[in-house]
């Protein structure tokens, strides 16, 4: 008898190979297998007469084959199998594309159902490529299909068999993670029906009870996990800190601090003072202002006579962090050290015994800071910049390599509210909602590709003014063209160099070139010895070059609008007027709302809960990375009413039982959720 952690090569129907295949999709167990929702549904109920059918639409028709059908070698690599289906209103011209064994298994005589796209001009009609079905067979016609996200080697029908089986194996299976009295309050289906209308709906009410049923689930258990993460943090002690006297630290700033630069300190300095270990994001537009937030942590934790590091994701940025911050705290009394992995050997040792002794203060810092060989005298506090770009893995070593340091987190990613709570978890969060003064607004234009010329004639204008320039493109080709839908970076880079700027100097930067090469030409942008970077997204966390006042960004519809928002924060940081110019040639009329959203504001929470709103919060930073349990059917732009019901669901059954000893299968499933988070979110 199967069990939900069943190999799916053993369900019954399935095998070794199919079995490879589903692995791709990371199907391995049978609870994986039928916790592959589908992405979307096709209504194929509605059959059709042959003359009724419509130009362009989907549709069944149940036809007789009229006579066998004929196989013509068209040249080499193209067959086609043609043959005429027939009812009683007309005829239907079907063909078949490199299909060969159609030819021997539709037969004369007999009926099938055929789904496709019609083609009707005229009185003639006819279907390319359609799913065929003998009569009453009625696995891929005749109902709602669910659609799935599929992988080279597994076709829908396969995966539809596979669900099929895998279903009818653990009918009898399926414990309910439920508990009885929440889903009979909140009115919800029991577990085996939802499972099974979720995959093959008998109609759209069904389905809609299915999945109403599953995301409360996946919501319920989410907002349990996250309650009790905070829950445990909560009991954790630590030594509460002294507060901190920060007025010889705002007295040497060159610049008074914002508002919200205030509040984010005073919260920081009431987790300090709390006896329990911070754990805060500090969430702030590009520009707003987090590195001094960070500065004023890094002295609380230096006057409290503890030890504080700050690892940023790039040598560049972190170098970048050091040459700011460095000089502040040093005027402070603070000794500040900078470690990578590019340091020479004896410079390494020197700052490696300088942090082991507690002489050296503060370490600003890459992933250098984690490796096996730094040991800190008291580390006391932890600070990563752009935490989406660290893995949960990391963040850990860090904190391990004190005894429960405090936690802030910094992110120039706004992220709307109720998903910062899925994707921070039990993270405290402060919001930088306004820019310092002086800060450059940067005028945004979303243009079609004939504009290119006129574009190069601008970028040529503002060079000679003295200023520089990055051109984005979605993705790096290593072929010799550049394809017309996608700009490669290294091609167009030599293109504009060769054929539009042969006076300039033009480089390229993009994810594949190693770390070091990446720095040398980002240094040599920064330091104003080339006027124009071809980039990928990698300049999207980057250096800061004030003196960059044009962003062009290729193919702009490829790229999320808090993306673009990220890559537009890179010029404007100077006194410079900035401009940002998303060029793209798809009309679609959702594609032009999203991209004159850009034009429209340069607040990021706006974009960001616009592009949450049009987009979803499938994967909002392009990787999921940050350790929490992922949404399967969830989504927080529609389920935001049932979100809150779930919450309240959660927080009821734990005030009633704090440890779940009632709810065994409850907290079975928490913790197979939550097994790869837990000690990293603490």
């Amino acid at each position: 008898m199967p069990d939900l952690t069943t190999d799916v090569r053993y369900v019954k129907g399935i095998g070794e190979q199919r079995a490879k295949g589903l692995e791709k999709l990371g199907i391995r167990t049978l609870r994986d297998l039928i916790s592959y929702f589908p992405r979307a549904y096709d209504d194929r109920r509605a059959y059709k007469k042959i003359k009724d059918l419509v130009d362009r639409e989907n549709a069944c028709v149940e036809a007789l084959a009229a006579a066998a059908p004929t196989l013509n070698r068209i040249r080499k690599g193209l067959e086609l199998v043609k043959l005429r289906a027939v009812d009683e209103t007309g005829a239907l011209d079907v063909t078949f594309f490199n299909q060969t064994y159609r030819k021997d298994n539709l037969h004369a005589g007999e009926t099938y159902v055929f789904f496709g796209r019609a083609e009707a001009s005229g009185r003639k009609r006819a279907m390319a490529n359609p799913i065929v079905e003998r009569e009453g067979e009625r696995l891929q016609t005749g109902r709602i299909m669910p659609i799935y996200p599929l992988t080279a080697g597994i076709s829908q029908l396969t995966l539809v068999k596979a669900m099929q089986q895998g279903l009818a194996a653990c009918q009898q299976l399926l414990p309910d993670p439920l508990p009885d009295q929440v889903r009979r309050e909140r009115q919800l289906c029991h577990i085996g029906y939802a499972y099974e209308q979720i995959h093959f709906p008998a109609g759209e009410e069904e389905l809609a009870v299915a999945r109403r049923r599953l995301v409360f689930e996946e919501l319920f258990l989410l907002a349990i996990g996250l309650k009790r993460l905070r829950g445990r943090r909560d009991e954790l002690a630590c030594q509460p800190w002294r507060d901190t006297d920060l007025g010889d630290f705002y007295a040497a700033l060159p610049f008074s601090l914002t508002g919200a630069q205030r509040r984010a300190i005073d919260g920081i300095r009431a987790d300090l003072a709390s006896g329990r270990p911070m754990n805060r994001l500090v969430q702030g537009d590009v520009g707003s202002g987090k590195t001094m937030v960070a500065a004023a942590a890094l002295l609380c934790a230096v006057r409290n006579g503890r030890q504080a590091a700050l690892m940023a994701p790039t040598e560049i940025l972190a170098e970048q962090h050091y040459q700011g911050l460095a000089p502040l705290l040093e005027k402070l009394g603070v000794r500040t050290v900078f470690l990578t992995g590019a340091m020479r050997v004896r410079e390494r040792r020197a700052v490696l015994a300088a942090l082991e002794s507690g002489e050296a203060q503060v370490a600003i810092g890459t992933h250098a800071l984690i490796t096996a060989d730094v040991a800190y005298r008291s580390l006391g506090l932890v600070v990563t910049d752009e935490q989406h770009r660290f893995g949960v893995a990391q963040r850990s070593a860090l904190a391990a390599k004190g005894d429960r340091p405090h936690l802030l987190v910094m992110s120039a990613t706004p992220i709307p509210r109720t998903l910062a709570l899925m994707i921070y978890g039990d993270l405290d969060v402060s919001v930088i909602d306004e820019l310092p003064p002086g800060r450059q607004k940067i005028d945004t234009f979303s243009v079609p590709g004939s504009y290119r010329q006129r574009i190069y004639k601008f970028l040529d204008k503002e060079i000679a003014a003295g200023r520089q320039a990055y051109v984005i493109c979605s993705m790096v080709e290593e072929n010799d063209q550049i394809p017309d839908d996608r700009k490669a970076a290294a091609e167009y880079a030599k293109m504009l160099q060769e054929q539009v700027f042969p006076h300039l100097a033009v480089a390229c930067v993009h994810g594949r070139m190693k770390p070091r090469e990446k720095d040398k030409v980002m240094s040599a942008f920064a330091a104003g010895e080339i006027h124009i970077l071809v980039s990928t997204t990698v300049v999207e966390v980057g250096v800061d070059v004030p003196n960059a006042t044009v962003m062009v960004v290729e193919d702009a519809d490829r790229f999320g609008l808090s993306q673009l928002h990220q890559l537009r924060g890179r010029v404007g940081r100077g006194r410079h007027k900035s401009y940002c110019i998303l060029i793209s040639d798809n009309r679609n009329e959702e594609t032009r709302a999203r991209l004159k959203v850009m034009t429209q504001t340069g607040d990021g929470f706006k974009v960001a809960e616009e592009d949450l709103r049009l987009r979803g919060p499938g994967d909002f930073f392009g990787q999921r990375q940050h350790g929490l349990p992922s949404l399967k059917v969830a989504d927080l732009t529609c389920d935001i009413a049932l979100l809150h019901e779930a919450q309240q669901a959660a927080a009821d059954l734990l005030a009633r039982d704090p440890e779940l000893s009632g709810c065994p299968e409850t907290a079975r499933r928490l913790e197979e959720m939550f097994e790869s988070s837990a000690d990293a979110m603490n």
